[in-house]
């Protein structure tokens, strides 16, 4: 397969201020074969008309309008509406390195079908970027470089929604963009998980990803953290709970309880532990909580871990490790 046409996915509102420029970078590819579905989700700024503007002036854009509300609905109808042999899709925000589409429509023309090809990511933004911001980006790089995304899916989403590429026959394999159940970009990195599709490791950083206070992964009530915690439940107990283990939850703070509402809900059962001295011994939810430690006495455990802070991460980490426990076979961390 020799440069296969590229379809490039992207929904936009009200991003007029940044728009042009990315539509610069993309028109700016060393990778020319291309074509843009880019669809207005009711904006009511000047963003259509810049794009419009841009239209007239490549063909290679095609301008839609969404006939329904949001971004999933905007990306079922840009993806519908492709012809690309591989898919990407982009925000309308952000801006492409210029060597992005070459770098991963190699990588997949390279590797064939069932691969996933992913890139480095760098935040930018004019007030200066925030340390939680730039702490996910270096993390989400260390597992890129290795193609290791998948191993830590369940803490956040392990693939740049912006920075992917795919075989059309593998996206529509794996149903991309067809429930409408957000955050969209999360949902559909558990879909690749799924279907088994193998990162593509990747040293070079493709995309810019810019921040802003009013960006919609920050505004948006569909990315709030009340609809990530049942999502990564609802895989986990599909794909990888075993039930000849029994299930632990490290943590009762708020994640912690609501993943124990939801299991007492399924009827699943489990033992909790913590290491809050006033915890211990309690009675919440009809279950009595443990102490960290009774881990070593409960018999082949599968963990759940809810404790969110990154020193107390660490020991909990090595604690496994000692006890020669791995990584989703033995626990998932879901913070």
């Amino acid at each position: 397969m020799q440069n296969p046409l590229v379809s490039i996915l992207i929904p936009f509102k009200n991003t007029d201020a940044f728009i042009s420029p990315c539509l610069q970078s993309i028109i700016a590819q060393t990778y020319t074969n291309w074509e843009l579905l880019i669809v207005d989700d009711n904006s009511t700024d000047k963003s259509f008309s810049i794009v419009e503007t841009f239209a007239k002036a490549d063909d290679r854009i095609k301008l839609l309008k969404n006939s329904g509300s949001g971004i999933i609905d905007a990306l079922q109808l840009a993806f519908k509406r492709s012809t690309g042999a591989l898919i990407t899709r982009m925000d309308s925000d952000d801006v492409m390195q210029p060597n992005k589409l070459e770098v991963l429509a190699n990588s997949l023309i390279n590797q064939g079908k069932g691969h996933l090809a992913v890139g480095l990511v760098n935040y930018f933004a004019e007030e200066g970027i925030k340390d939680g911001y730039k702490s996910y980006e270096l993390w989400l790089n260390a597992l890129t470089v290795s193609g290791a995304n998948y191993s830590e899916i369940y803490k956040e989403c392990v693939i740049p929604s912006p920075c992917w590429m795919l075989h059309r026959d593998d996206l529509i394999a794996c149903n991309a963009f067809n429930p409408n159940r957000y955050p969209e970009d999360y949902d559909l990195a558990f879909r690749f998980y799924k279907h088994g599709f193998k990162c593509i490791p990747c040293d070079v950083v493709l995309h810019d990803w810019r921040d802003y206070s009013h960006r919609t992964s920050r505004t948006d009530e569909h990315y709030a953290e009340n609809h990530f915690i049942p999502l990564k439940l609802d895989y986990f107990l599909e794909l990888d709970y075993n039930t000849e283990k029994t299930l632990v939850i490290w943590g009762a703070g708020n994640k912690g309880k609501f993943i124990a509402k939801t299991l007492i809900e399924k009827q699943i059962d489990f033992e909790w532990i913590c290491d809050n001295p006033k915890k211990i011994g309690k009675d919440i939810y009809g279950k009595i909580l443990r102490a960290f430690k009774d881990l070593e006495t409960i018999e082949n455990p599968q963990s759940i871990i809810t404790v969110a802070n990154k020193d107390a991460q660490v020991e909990i980490r090595a604690y496994l490790n000692k006890l020669e426990m791995k990584s989703v076979h033995d626990y998932v961390f879901f913070c």
